[in-house]
């Protein structure tokens, strides 16, 4: 049966070493008396699933605001070079809310 990060890491730790028990693996060596920090990575590597978890931005563009992002950035170095702390200022202030906007759709 194929898992998900989610599924594992939602997981008991005796449900982990259940599912490492039927799997014949040398990474595993030793599973049963791992705590949970320990085998889910390896259980993950075995199983082929990645290690992390994937989010996804929902309502909003992602690509139209990182680009903006990234515009922004340039201004705030221009601003950083010719001195002029309230462009900075305003410049930081918009990346700010930008990227608290994506964090805010992020699923």
């Amino acid at each position: 049966m194929s898992y998900t990060y989610e599924q594992l890491s939602k997981m008991t730790v005796a449900e982990l070493r259940h599912i490492a028990d039927e799997m014949e693996n040398e990474d595993l060596k030793g599973h049963n008396t791992m705590h949970k920090d320990k085998l889910l990575p390896i259980l993950c590597h075995v199983l082929g699933v990645e290690g992390h978890v994937h989010h996804e931005i929902k309502g909003v563009n992602k690509t139209k605001i990182k680009k903006e992002i990234r515009a922004l950035k340039v201004e705030r170095a221009s601003a950083l070079d010719t001195h002029n702390p309230a462009k900075l200022h305003e410049v930081r202030e918009k990346i700010h809310h930008l990227k608290r906007l994506l964090r805010h759709y992020t699923v």
